[in-house]
């Protein structure tokens, strides 16, 4: 019995799956899902009563998801419950090492494919950092379907701004995607058949007066 055997490395003693481009990304398939009536982030999936009505969405701080890929044989038969479920945003942030950029690429895309490996309704989350991560922040990512991405934190600044649009654009001319799940503002300019869902904190804003 090899080491990989024995431990539980990084999970490839539960599936190794065949990847796409230099870094052997699993690829998500397409999936087809009708109208989810609202999103709900990860942090609420366990207390949810109606998960027939919702999809999850990780859109929160890495920490809270984190669990899923030390365990995530225990959360297969809670997500199954939901009609669908993002890839996890593991962060691919500019100032992170590209090592570790390209980690949480691969580890989103290793548990979306165990997902649907399980029946779970997976959608890929898009993220990028700069025009080098085009090189592999693609893989494995299904063209002509479903995707989502999300704005919150990339619109505080004018450079960041900048590289949110060249990432989105650049997803469009590559994925073609047939629907974006959009979570947050959504930047003038942003092309494509866009459903915009609303972050946590602009639902609990209090509205100016002239609002």
């Amino acid at each position: 019995m090899s080491y990989r055997q024995q431990r539980n490395y990084e999970n490839l003693c539960k599936a190794i799956f065949n990847g796409v481009g230099d870094y052997g990304i699993p690829i998500i398939r397409n999936e087809t899902i009708g109208n989810v009536e609202n999103w709900i982030s990860f942090n609420f999936a366990k207390s949810c009563d109606e998960p027939k009505k919702h999809g999850i969405h990780f859109f929160i701080d890495d920490y809270q998801f984190i669990r899923l890929w030390s365990h995530p044989d225990s959360y297969i038969d809670m997500l199954r419950k939901f009609p669908a479920v993002l890839t996890p945003d593991f962060s691919t942030y500019l100032d992170f090492p590209k090592a570790i950029q390209i980690y949480n690429h691969y580890r989103k895309h290793w548990l979306g494919a165990y997902w649907q490996m399980h029946g779970i309704k997976v959608i890929p989350t898009i993220s990028w950092s700069d025009r080098e991560s085009y090189e592999w922040c693609f893989d494995g990512e299904p063209e002509g379907g479903i995707v989502a991405v999300s704005s919150v934190g990339t619109q505080a600044h004018e450079e960041t701004q900048k590289l949110f649009m060249q990432g989105y654009n650049e997803m469009l001319f590559r994925l073609c995607p047939s629907r974006i799940i959009f979570y947050g503002d959504v930047p003038n300019g942003c092309r494509g058949n866009i459903i915009n869902i609303k972050a946590f904190q602009n639902k609990w804003r209090k509205p100016k007066n002239n609002e």
